[in-house]
């Protein structure tokens, strides 16, 4: 920012500090108790609550979205963060984490920082574990998302009839 004419440090701070606002009341609207009942509602507040954070992101990021038995949103946990094509995301431990918070099911995201948000043939292949691997203890996964660059850059597992 500063590269720009007129613009000193101070300024570019003040506009980094206004976007910053911006993301975070952007992820307070979508952290208002909101009941997810379709791919469509998963992809909004996905789009709402990560897509400021994680779509510029150099590195993948690895989130699940907790919700209780009336699919209310009860957290939002960071499970890892990778490197620039991958991050290391263990079953036991999203497990950990919804039985702790008593989740019944779970939604998972991740970024791309390609920017492409076609999944990989790791992708299928962990979200087929977190299936079984959620089953067995009587958790649901009820889709994965991928981020990409844009807004229209996503791509959920359910619509997709992938999961």
């Amino acid at each position: 920012l500063c590269a720009i004419k007129g613009i000193g440090e101070a300024k570019a701070a003040q506009i980094k500090a206004a976007l910053e606002l911006g993301k975070r009341f952007s992820r307070e609207e979508a952290q208002k108790k909101r009941k997810i009942k379709s791919a469509g509602d998963v992809v909004m507040y996905v789009s709402e609550y990560y897509a400021p954070y994680l779509r510029d992101a150099k590195q993948e990021f690895f989130n699940v979205i907790l919700l209780d038995a009336r699919n209310k949103v009860i957290d939002n946990i960071e499970i890892s963060r990778g490197g620039l094509t991958a991050s290391i995301v263990e079953p036991r431990e999203i497990i950990r984490e919804a039985m702790m918070k008593a989740a019944s099911s779970i939604i998972l995201v991740h970024n791309h920082p390609s920017g492409e948000a076609e999944p990989s043939k790791g992708d299928v292949e962990t979200t087929k574990r977190m299936i079984e691997a959620c089953r067995v203890v009587g958790i649901k996964v009820l889709d994965h998302v991928i981020i990409g660059k844009n807004k229209a850059d996503y791509l959920s597992f359910s619509e997709k009839g992938i999961i």
